[in-house]
């Protein structure tokens, strides 16, 4: 049986801190776990038809740095990793457009939109951030049954970001009605992450969890998600 295939679905770019980690942290975590997976970057604009252009990746990992060239190949990729109940990580940029495939497609907002990329949005599910997180780390706190604290094997942790946007909580309960469960905060009670319980495998988190690769430790979200893939039928 070959590989299961991860597709890092975003647009390349060696500046970015999260982006040079990606792939340490996906050997680590296969190093760790013995799975076996492999991984391939996607640009987004090579994605048109998701079916078509992700056939041959069992799992999906949306990477930080939006605005993505193809917004819409970007948020196609997330609604076939969650109607097709392949494993999908969203990771700051890549949770924001998870929660707008979400708002779109689950929750009834059909104009959910991101304020980076259309500041004038009827919906406004991802706002600009009263404090900018860019090169900040901080304290989060992890739901109890959830996803995301089994997969940390903790209450909580202390994370790194660099995003100036996050959730608008005023459309939390369309959200929830739809089946999301929110199961990160901060210190504030801000919405850091949220997962999908009726999928397999399916979160999404504001921080990056793959910068821990950089100082040489396996990331906790990453080996899940590893794991997942290489189960993924």
């Amino acid at each position: 049986m070959g590989w299961n295939a991860i597709a890092l679905v975003g647009d390349y770019s060696e500046k970015h801190a999260a982006h040079r980690a990606i792939p340490k942290a996906l050997e680590m975590a296969r190093d760790r776990s013995g799975a076996e997976i492999r991984w391939e970057w996607v640009g987004t604009r090579r994605i048109g038809a998701p079916a078509r252009d992700l056939a041959e990746f069992s799992a999906v990992w949306l990477v930080p740095a939006s605005p993505y060239e193809n917004t819409a190949g970007a948020i196609g990729a997330v609604r076939w990793a969650r109607e097709g109940n392949r494993p999908f990580l969203g990771t700051c940029g890549g949770f924001q457009h998870a929660l707008l495939e979400f708002a779109r497609n689950v929750a009834g907002i059909a104009d959910a939109d991101h304020a980076e990329t259309n500041p004038n949005g009827a919906a406004l599910v991802v706002t600009r951030l009263g404090s900018p997180l860019v090169e900040k780390t901080g304290d989060v706190q992890f739901a109890e049954g959830s996803l995301l604290r089994s997969a940390y094997g903790r209450a909580g942790a202390n994370e790194g970001y660099r995003c100036s946007y996050g959730f608008n909580p005023a459309y939390r309960a369309a959200f929830e009605a739809g089946g999301l469960r929110f199961t990160a905060w901060d210190d504030a009670g801000d919405v850091r992450g949220a997962e999908l319980p009726s999928h397999p495998f399916f979160a999404g988190v504001l921080f990056q969890p793959e910068r821990a690769a950089l100082r040489g430790e396996v990331p906790p979200l990453v080996l899940a998600f590893v794991r997942a893939a290489a189960s993924a039928a």
